[in-house]
């Protein structure tokens, strides 16, 4: 649309420049020193038709040296939100407003699995309940970032090498960390305990190191939407549902196939038996914590591809993360995907009924009914106790 008045400020209001949009409703503004800017869509300047879609004509963006960033307002016929706010009641709408949640909730869902996949071959493995790991998660988000926005590289190449360290770390982790803990005997409740502390020391150190503010990649922020019949999303959406399939496949496979996979299986299942067969159960440990890492990293940076990155972000998604691993069945790397699946459907569908503040509660009430039916989760197996 052309003649469209755009204004960019500093954060604290410093006028900065101001654009008019062209015929083919396009802008562009010169920024001399990085930062974060708003950007402001002037409403009277838009035809008497015509009116910002979702009711909001600000933007904030963080401009990176070297960067552009991009900022779009999407526009619809004025009044329309209010006709499709009145034909919510249609049937068609609600179904559609079903598949679109259903989709979204499929892929939290994915990006909870990869995350939980990790969690709980690390439990399986050494039977630590490990709440450290939502840091992980956020490590990942934040190492791709800092070679993304930090060193100028492309988001692809910066997450490779994001997954790469953060799957070093892991090893590390356990090297240095976990495995002298597991040697000198320290029990489970303790080193569960020590994982805490684990997480708040991370979580203050990605605070002070990454800043409180939320950030975005430099790549794949505003991408216009695909609709595929009732579902419309960013490509970006679609391809990173696929590498997360991908991986999650991989994983599966590797673990019921390869000599690792069945040596982790065979850990997973009585240590002791497994070491007196002659599997080196401290190596199988350290290639779980290796590739444990780099999955949460993985998670870590889908997560930042579907919202922005913070410093928290890990820790608002450990509870679902643990979720998703007691209700798939702990310790089994399959019912951890399932239960991941279980609880983004509910969490993303459930909002057609109840408010989207309320919506991780009815996840975790589902979680409450199904064990109390079968309390050793969906793949779990019983224990006798006593």
């Amino acid at each position: 649309m052309n003649g469209a008045r755009i204004s960019v400020t500093t954060e604290d209001g410093k006028p900065v420049a101001e654009a008019t949009t062209d015929a083919q409703g396009k802008w562009d503004v010169q920024v001399e020193d990085p930062g974060r800017y708003k950007v402001t869509l002037d409403l009277g300047s838009l035809p008497q038709n015509a009116e910002a879609r979702g009711g909001t004509n600000v933007r904030t963006l963080s401009v990176h040296e070297g960067n552009c960033s991009t900022a779009l307002f999407p526009l619809q016929p004025k009044g329309a939100a209010q006709d499709q706010a009145q034909q919510s009641g249609d049937n068609s709408a609600f179904w559609t407003r079903a598949a679109q949640l259903t989709f979204e909730g499929f892929n939290l869902g994915l990006i909870i699995a990869l995350a939980a996949l990790g969690l709980s071959l690390i439990y399986g493995t050494t039977g630590l309940t490990n709440f450290a790991h939502g840091e992980l998660v956020t490590l990942g988000a934040i190492l791709a970032y800092g070679f993304n926005a930090g060193m100028g590289l492309g988001l692809i190449p910066a997450a490779a090498i994001a997954v790469v360290v953060a799957g070093l770390l892991g090893y590390l982790q356990d090297r240095f960390f976990w495995g002298q803990l597991r040697r000198r005997g320290t029990g489970i409740i303790a080193m569960m305990i020590i994982s805490i502390g684990v997480a708040l020391f991370l979580r203050y150190l990605f605070l002070i190191v990454f800043g409180g503010q939320t950030e975005a990649y430099t790549e794949y922020n505003a991408q216009p939407g695909v609709q595929v019949g009732p579902i419309s999303a960013a490509p970006k959406n679609f391809v990173a549902m696929g590498i997360e399939l991908v991986v999650l496949i991989i994983v599966g496979i590797a673990l019921l196939r390869t000599r690792t996979g069945k040596a982790a299986r065979a850990v997973a299942d009585n240590p002791a038996l497994a070491a007196s067969s002659g599997i080196n159960v401290d190596r199988v440990v350290r290639i779980i914590w290796t590739s444990g890492g780099a999955i949460a990293a993985l998670a870590g940076i889908m997560l930042g591809l579907s919202q922005n990155l913070k410093y928290t972000m890990g820790q608002e998604m450990l509870l679902l993360i643990f979720a998703g691993v007691t209700l798939g069945g702990l310790g089994t790397a399959f019912g951890a995907l399932i239960g991941s699946l279980v609880v983004g459907l509910f969490i993303q569908v459930s909002t057609l009924w109840v408010p989207p503040e309320l919506k991780s509660v009815g996840a975790l009430a589902v979680l409450i009914i199904v064990l109390l039916v079968r309390p050793q989760g969906i793949l779990g197996r019983r224990e006798r106790i006593g």
